[in-house]
């Protein structure tokens, strides 16, 4: 007795976004756990998921990963443009850390927030639980006399959003990298593009192209993953809907940095699943982090996250 036998005719019927086939993300999620780096058919040949022992790791390696990128873009005399989460977090402090013990300026770096949580006209949150104040606090205010810029940062308003594609062009023109930080969601969307929206176009082809969404509506699960990640449970102070990068821009991106670190203590964790559909289960517009493997970078995990994903005895 499990999902698939149970489903039909269940409040969960229907609820889960077109084109995930469940027996297919089954098997994904029963590989062996010591499996879960061998090389896919469809994985970039310099793409490496790379396991951590514990968040502290985890933390320390994503941090460094950012702050060499930036270091060495410097010492190239070259821009550098990142794609920036709020979530994973713990990096931040790491990447100050580095890029302050050597003295790094980070005046050739610009910075694109992926996303923000918006009505549906757009109208972006303001105060503490906002990205951007995330942003400014986590990474910008750090930095202190070697901060990035404030004409090169750029949060997700409805006004700043569109204009997302024209000036990562033309930094991208003049020689910029473009990197891409992420984290994975519950429901596998990278940003807050979320796999439900795959079922608007006709091909992968089409849903490559989109580079915003502005109010974007939010999966239900989306919703709940904040709620106990972000919010201290309280899905009240959640917003529903969202401004979001699309796959056109940061699926775009020269190299990728990305990490997975949800596990919730006393051996319960909300991502195994997400992490080995990212890594197994092959590019999809309907699983947003399915295209992650087919891009050149890294993917920081906790070890735990490979399971084996089965409920533990009592």
């Amino acid at each position: 007795m499990d999902f698939n036998s149970t489903v039909k005719g269940s409040l969960l019927e229907g609820f889960y976004p077109e084109g995930w086939d469940f027996e297919k993300i089954d098997a994904c999620c029963a590989n062996a756990p010591e499996t879960i780096t061998e090389r896919q058919s469809f994985w970039h040949k310099d793409f490496q998921p790379l396991p951590c022992r514990d968040v502290a790791e985890f933390d320390v390696k994503m941090g460094h990963e950012i702050a060499n990128e930036i270091k060495k873009a410097g010492e190239r005399g070259e821009k550098i443009v990142f794609i920036l989460p709020v979530g994973p977090m713990g990096m931040y402090k790491w990447a100050v850390y580095f890029l302050k013990e050597w003295n790094v300026s980070c005046k050739h770096v610009w910075c694109f927030n992926m996303d923000e949580w918006a009505d549906a006209e757009g109208n972006t949150i303001t105060g503490e639980a906002s990205f951007q104040s995330a942003m400014e606090n986590a990474f910008y205010n750090p930095l202190g006399e070697l901060t990035v810029p404030v004409d090169h940062r750029n949060f997700a308003t409805k006004d700043n959003l569109p204009t997302y594609e024209g000036k990562i062009k033309a930094l991208k023109a003049e020689g910029a990298k473009l990197v891409l930080v992420f984290g994975i969601g519950r429901m596998c969307h990278i940003a807050f593009w979320e796999p439900h929206f795959g079922s608007e176009f006709a091909t992968d082809a089409e849903w490559l192209k989109q580079t915003h969404r502005i109010g974007a509506k939010l999966h239900p699960l989306t919703i709940e993953q904040n709620a106990l990640t972000s919010f201290k449970s309280r899905t009240s102070l959640v917003p529903c809907r969202a401004n979001t990068m699309g796959p056109g821009l940061m699926f775009a991106a020269d190299y990728i940095i990305g990490g997975a670190d949800g596990a919730l203590g006393r051996g319960m964790q909300w991502q195994g699943m997400s992490l080995w559909m990212t890594l197994r289960y092959g590019p999809t517009r309907f699983i947003t982090s399915s295209y992650i493997p087919t891009l050149p970078g890294k993917l920081f995990f906790l070890e735990e996250l490979a399971g084996p994903l089965v409920p533990e005895a009592n």
